[in-house]
């Protein structure tokens, strides 16, 4: 239950990120995802770095604004704030896999309070 949790987070803040493009952009980005990288939206979560291959293969280097505004959706999502080394290389997969630890071991230290 928790990781569906999570995963649902997780595609709201790219569906979040994706959106402040427009809608137009947004449609646009999940049709080349998946027919040109073969990542369906419901297929990221599992796909998290075929996902951020295929949003750098759309934006270049400029998929790291896109990347740092899916992180600030999902770490606001989760309930934690997002820090980071602006000297240091974004590393996006690192990021969720680090969101999605901290959510499915705070869902767990909740649940074993119950």
């Amino acid at each position: 239950m928790s990781k569906k949790a999570f995963d649902k987070l997780l595609l709201k803040a790219v569906d979040d990120a994706l959106f402040s493009l427009g809608d137009s952009a947004r449609q646009a980005i999940y049709f080349h995802l998946e027919n040109k990288f073969e990542i369906a939206k419901k297929d990221i979560p599992a796909n998290i770095e075929d996902f951020a291959e295929g949003i750098e293969g759309i934006f270049g280097l400029g998929a790291t604004f896109l990347e740092i505004l899916i992180m600030k959706n999902l770490h606001k999502k989760v309930g934690q704030p997002l820090k980071w080394d602006e000297g240091k290389e974004l590393a996006f997969v690192e990021y969720v896999t680090a969101a999605k630890q901290s959510f499915l071991k705070k869902k767990k230290v909740k649940t074993a309070k119950m």
